[in-house]
C-alpha cells in the first residue's frame, strides 16, 4: 500500500489558534484552482522542482511537509500491472495484486462500440482505484500503420475517426473513478524499431488528419487528465520535450490543462525539457523495459539540473510554477480526491464486463457454413495450437498482467463441447515469454509436434486451429517490432497440412495485428481474435458454438502481401527508416531518419485510392446471420457551412437468429483541389436486430466531416462541389450511396 503523508499545517495568522480554519488546498470542497494557488504560495523552489521528476519506478514525489501525497502511476491499459520493486524492474512479489485482463485495446476498437469502450473504463479504473492507483498509464491512440509494430495491439487501429470515438467514453469512465488517464504515445510513436531515437518526418495534413485526432479526442472530449510523451523524434526533437508538439498544439491549440509525463527514459536534455512543456520526468537513463541506472533520481534531467538553471537565473522560476501547478491539479483531481469511489478487483462483474467486450470483439472473417458448431452433435473435436493453452497475458512488455483467473480456449472448448469430445495437439513450440530475445526450440521438436498434430487431425471430425502470434519479442511485443508479415513458427505449413489432412479446420488465430493467410480460400471458417484476456477462452467457445453471435469488425486492414500495405510501398526510409552517423547513448549508435512516404493514405486509404485491395478489408466483419442495406435518404440535397444533412438508411436482418451489425458510413469528395483519400469514415452505430427485423439508421452529417486540413492556412478547409455519403458493412462494401453538395 502506498504511504500518505499527513500534517498539520497553520498559516501565520492562524498560528496561536487552536481552531485555525482548513488551509484552502487542503479544503475538497473549494474550487481546485484556488487549491492549487494556495498550495503552490507554500512551497519552496525545492518542492516544485522535486514533483517534477520520479521518486521511484512508478511514483513521483508529493510534498511531505504540507501533507500532500506522491502520485502513484501503473502500466496499462489493459489491466493494472504487477507491482515492481521501488528501485528496479523486478517483481515485488506480493500477493495482493492480481487482477482482471481485460481484452487488449485493438479488441475493444473491434467492437465498434463505445459502450465497450465506457464500461472497459469504468472497470479498469475500479481496479487501479482499489490498487491506489493515481494514473494508469494508457489508453494507446497511437495510429496502426505498419503491421510489423510490435505494439498495435496497444493501440485502436488504422482510423481516426474510430479511435477517437472509442477514446472519449474509456477516458471518462475511468476518470469517474479519480484515476488520470494517461492517453499515449504523443505523438507518431509506430513503431518499436529504434523508437527512442527514430527521427520522424511527416506532412501537417497526415499529421492532423490521421495521427492527432484521437489524442484531441482524448484531450478535448474526454478531458484527460495527463498525456505521455513518446520515444522518439519530430522534427528533430524529442517528443517529450517537443516545444511545437506540446506547447503549440497541445496546450496552444488543444487548451490542455493536464500533465505531461515522460515514456519512461523519454527525457534527454534539461533545458528543453524545462523550456517546452514537460512537467514529469520517469525511468531516465534506462530503456524504459529491463535496464537499470546508475544515476539517482536527483540527477534527472528535471531534478538537480533543472533547480540549478534557476538557481543560476537561465531559467525563471515561474517555468517551474507552471509545471507545479499542472502537477498539483493532477493531484487534487486523484490522490487528494475525497469524492471517488473505493474500486474492486477482479470482481464477477469485472469478469462479465471482460467477457462482455471479448463476445463483441471477435470477428468473424470467413465462414463457409462450418460454423457454428453444434455442441449437441457430438463431433470429435482436436483443438491444434500454442495459443490454445499458452498464457497471453504474459510477456509484451509493459502491458504484462498478473492475473487472478485466466481462461484458455482449450479449457473453455473443453467446458463447452465436454471434455469427451476434444482432444489436444500442441502442433509448435514458441518458447517461453521473453521482452527482447527468444528461446530457440529445435527443428526436431517443431517437426514432431507438427506429425503429432497432422496424424491426431485425420482421426478428428473437426480441428480448431488456435495459433497465431504470442507476446514473445519480434511478434507482438514492446521494445521490438515483427521481423516478417508470415506466422512464426512454421505455422503456414503446419495449417497447410492439417488441411490437407482434414479440410474442416477452422482457423482461431489470436494476435494483435495482420498476417499474411496463404491458405485463407482453402479454409471454411476463419476468427480473428484479440488479446482477450481472463476470459478470452470462453468468448471464442462461445463464439464457436454460437452462443454468441460474432458481431466485432476489423479495425485494420489486412494486406494479402506486406509490400500492399502503404507504409511498405516505398523503400527503407519509409520502414524502418535509414541510419545515419548520428548517435544515442541509450538507444544506439545512430540517429535514424523515416519520411512517412504513404501520406495520409493510411490503411483502407491506401488500399482504396491506390485500388490494391485488402485481403480482409478494413471494417469487415460477418455474423451467423445476414443483413441488407437499403437505399439512404438524405434530408436535403445540399449543406451549407453552418447546416447540417440527416441520412437515413434502412438495415434489415435478413437471416433466422439476431444478431448485431456495425453500420458505416463514408463521406467522399467527388473532385478536390488536393490528393485525397477515396472515402474516409466520418460515422458509425452498431444495431441488434431480429430475424426480419428493420431499423433506420440515422447519421447527421455536418461541414466539418468534409474538410481537409490545407497545410498554407495551418486550419481545417472544406471546399464547395459534390460529395459522396457511402454506407454498408465494411470500406470494402460500402455501396450503398447518395450524393449532395455544399456550397459556401
Amino acid at each position: 500500500m502506498k504511504s500518505t503523508v499527513i500534517s498539520i499545517v497553520l498559516t501565520a495568522a492562524s498560528a496561536g489558534s487552536a481552531m485555525a480554519a482548513t488551509p484552502v488546498y487542503l479544503d475538497p470542497k473549494a474550487p481546485i484552482e484556488d487549491r492549487v494557488e494556495d498550495a503552490l504560495s507554500r512551497m519552496t523552489l525545492e518542492e516544485k522542482v522535486a514533483l517534477c521528476h520520479a521518486q521511484s519506478k512508478f511514483s513521483s514525489a508529493g510534498v511531505p511537509r504540507l501533507g500532500i501525497p506522491e502520485v502513484w502511476m501503473s502500466d496499462g491499459p489493459h489491466g493494472v500491472r504487477a507491482e515492481i520493486n521501488w528501485n528496479d524492474w523486478g517483481h515485488a512479489g506480493w500477493t495482493n495484486d492480481s487482477v482482471t485482463a481485460f481484452p487488449a485495446l485493438t479488441a475493444l476498437a473491434a467492437t465498434w462500440n463505445p459502450d465497450m469502450a465506457a464500461l472497459y473504463g469504468k472497470n479498469v479504473g475500479e481496479e487501479a482505484r482499489y490498487r491506489e492507483k493515481d494514473v494508469l498509464l494508457g489508453p494507446g491512440v497511437n495510429i496502426y500503420r505498419t503491421p510489423l509494430n510490435g505494439r498495435n495491439f496497444e493501440y485502436m487501429g488504422e482510423d481516426p475517426f474510430l479511435a477517437s470515438v472509442m477514446v472519449v467514453p474509456y477516458v471518462r469512465e475511468l476518470q469517474k473513478n479519480g484515476v488520470a488517464a494517461c492517453v499515449k504515445h504523443f505523438a507518431l510513436n509506430n513503431q518499436e524499431q529504434w523508437r527512442g531515437n527514430i527521427n520522424v518526418d511527416v506532412s501537417d495534413r497526415a499529421l492532423y488528419e490521421i495521427y492527432l485526432p484521437a489524442f484531441k479526442a482524448a484531450v478535448q472530449d474526454g478531458g484527460a487528465w495527463s498525456i505521455m510523451g513518446a520515444y522518439n523524434k519530430v522534427w528533430n526533437q524529442h517528443c517529450c520535450h517537443n516545444k511545437r508538439l506540446l506547447e503549440d498544439i497541445l496546450r496552444g491549440e488543444w487548451g490542455f490543462d493536464g500533465v505531461v509525463i515522460t515514456d519512461w527514459g523519454g527525457a534527454h536534455d534539461t533545458r528543453e525539457a524545462a523550456l517546452n512543456g514537460l512537467d514529469i520526468e520517469m525511468g531516465s537513463f534506462t530503456n524504459g523495459l529491463t535496464s537499470e541506472s546508475e544515476f539517482t533520481y536527483d540527477d534527472y534531467f528535471l531534478a538537480r539540473p533543472f533547480l540549478e538553471l534557476i538557481r543560476k537565473g537561465e531559467v525563471p522560476e515561474s517555468v517551474a510554477d507552471d509545471k507545479a501547478r499542472r502537477i498539483l491539479r493532477l493531484i487534487f483531481r486523484t490522490a487528494m480526491n475525497t469524492e471517488k469511489p473505493f474500486g474492486s478487483l477482479h470482481s464477477p462483474e469485472h469478469y462479465a464486463a471482460a467477457k462482455a467486450i471479448g463476445d463483441e470483439s471477435i470477428v468473424l472473417l470467413r465462414n463457409t457454413g462450418i460454423l457454428p458448431l453444434d455442441p449437441a452433435a457430438g463431433r470429435k473435436i482436436l483443438v491444434v495450437g500454442d495459443n490454445a493453452v499458452r498464457k497471453l497475458t504474459d510477456g509484451g512488455g509493459s502491458s504484462e498482467l498478473k492475473v487472478k483467473d485466466y481462461v484458455s480456449p482449450l479449457e473453455a472448448i473443453r467446458e463447452v463441447f465436454g471434455p469427451e469430445n476434444v482432444t489436444f495437439a500442441q502442433g509448435y513450440a514458441a518458447g517461453r515469454p521473453m521482452y527482447s530475445s527468444e528461446e530457440v526450440i529445435p527443428a526436431a521438436v517443431q517437426d514432431s509436434l507438427r506429425a503429432e498434430a497432422v496424424a491426431k487431425a485425420a482421426e478428428a471430425d473437426v480441428v480448431i486451429y488456435v495459433g497465431g502470434l504470442n507476446k514473445n519479442a519480434f511478434q507482438d511485443c514492446e521494445s521490438t517490432d515483427r521481423r516478417e508479415y508470415e506466422l512464426p513458427f512454421g505455422q503456414n505449413e503446419l495449417i497447410e497440412a492439417l488441411i490437407a489432412a482434414n479440410p474442416s479446420t477452422v482457423i482461431a488465430n489470436i494476435t494483435g495485428n495482420a498476417y499474411a493467410m496463404p491458405w485463407a480460400d482453402r479454409v471454411p471458417a476463419i476468427l480473428h481474435v484479440g488479446y482477450l484476456g481472463t476470459m478470452g477462452g470462453a468468448s471464442m467457445a462461445d463464439v464457436l458454438s454460437g452462443a454468441v453471435n460474432p458481431s466485432g469488425k476489423m479495425p485494420y486492414s489486412i494486406p494479402v502481401r506486406l509490400q500492399d500495405n502503404g507504409a511498405h510501398a516505398f523503400d527503407a526510409t519509409s520502414y524502418p527508416g535509414v541510419e545515419s552517423a548520428e548517435g544515442d547513448v541509450l538507444f544506439g549508435a545512430c540517429a535514424p531518419q523515416q519520411r512517412y512516404a504513404e501520406d495520409i493514405l493510411v490503411g483502407y486509404r491506401w488500399h482504396d485510392t491506390r485500388k490494391i485491395p485488402a485481403r480482409y478489408a478494413f471494417g469487415h466483419g460477418l455474423s451467423y446471420t445476414t443483413f441488407a442495406y437499403g437505399k439512404p435518404v438524405l434530408s436535403a440535397k445540399e449543406l451549407g457551412p453552418d447546416g447540417k444533412l440527416e441520412l437515413t438508411v434502412p438495415v434489415t436482418n435478413t437471416g433466422s437468429r439476431e444478431g448485431a451489425e456495425v453500420v458505416q458510413l463514408y463521406i467522399a469528395d467527388d473532385k478536390a483541389s488536393v490528393l485525397r483519400p477515396v472515402k474516409e469514415l466520418k460515422g458509425f452505430e452498431k444495431v441488434t436486430l431480429a430475424p426480419g427485423e428493420t431499423r433506420e439508421v440515422t447519421f447527421t452529417v455536418t461541414p466539418d466531416m468534409l474538410a481537409f486540413f490545407d497545410e498554407g492556412a495551418h486550419a481545417w478547409r472544406t471546399e464547395p462541389g459534390s460529395f459522396t455519403a457511402l454506407v454498408g458493412g465494411s470500406s470494402a462494401t460500402a455501396d450503398a450511396k447518395v450524393r449532395f453538395k455544399y456550397a459556401e
